[in-house]
C-alpha cells in the first residue's frame, strides 16, 4: 500500500486527494453494493462509471479545489470512504459523504462532515451548504441532523429515480452554534414541505 499524503487530519482520520492511480481505491468504495445501493437505481456502478467518477473528482479538485476527498483511518491507512464538497449545477456547494460498510456506525461520517464544514466556512468562505440523502437512508439523515442541516424540500435525484430529502446549513453568525437552531430532515419523502 502506498503512503498517502494528508492535507487535513483529525485525531482519527486523514483527508487525501484522489489521484489518477487510485483506481483500486475507487473500485473498493464505489464497487461496494452497501455504499452504491443508496447512490444509484441499479445498486452498483460499472467499472467505467467508477473510473468516470474518479476523473470527475480529480477535475473538480483541479478546477475548484474541492472534491469528495478520500478519507483514511490514520492508525491503519485503510480507506474509510470519502467526504467533501462538490458544486451543484445551481452554484450551491453540496456536502457529501460515502463510507464503506465496516465504518458505518462509528461516528466517522459526523467527524468527517464537521471537518469539511469547518473548512468550507472558515477557509473557503462559503456562506451555506446543501446536502441530500436517499429517502431510505436514516443513518445519513441522522448525521445531517447532527451536523445542523435543516430540511427544505425533496428533490428528484436522477441516479436513483427517487425524491431525495434536501437540507441546508448556513454559516452561523459569530458566537452561534448552528446545531442549536437546526430543523430536522424528514423520515421520508411524504413529509410536509
Amino acid at each position: 500500500m502506498k503512503q498517502r499524503e494528508y492535507f487535513l487530519e483529525t485525531e482519527r482520520i486523514g483527508f487525501s486527494r484522489w489521484q489518477e492511480d487510485d483506481t483500486d481505491l475507487a473500485m473498493r468504495l464505489r464497487g461496494d453494493g452497501a455504499v452504491t445501493g443508496y447512490l444509484c437505481a441499479s445498486g452498483h456502478f460499472s467499472e467505467e462509471e467508477v473510473l468516470r467518477r474518479l476523473e470527475t473528482e480529480i477535475e473538480n479538485e483541479r478546477r475548484r479545489g474541492i472534491q469528495y476527498w478520500p478519507v483514511f483511518a490514520l492508525k491503519t491507512g485503510d480507506l474509510i470512504g470519502c467526504c467533501g464538497l462538490r458544486m451543484r449545477g445551481d452554484g450551491e456547494y453540496e456536502l457529501g459523504f460515502h463510507l464503506r460498510l465496516q465504518y458505518w456506525g462509528k461516528g466517522l461520517a459526523s467527524k468527517a462532515g464537521r471537518t469539511v464544514i469547518a473548512r468550507a466556512f472558515e477557509e473557503y468562505g462559503i456562506a451555506g451548504l446543501c446536502a441530500g440523502h436517499h429517502p431510505q437512508n436514516s443513518a445519513s439523515r441522522h448525521v445531517l441532523e447532527k451536523l445542523g442541516f435543516r430540511y427544505t424540500c425533496s428533490l428528484y435525484y436522477e441516479p436513483t429515480g427517487l425524491m431525495h430529502p434536501s437540507c441546508v446549513l448556513e454559516k452561523p453568525a459569530a458566537g452561534r452554534d448552528h446545531r442549536k437552531t437546526a430543523g430536522k430532515c424528514p423520515e421520508d419523502k411524504s413529509a410536509v414541505l
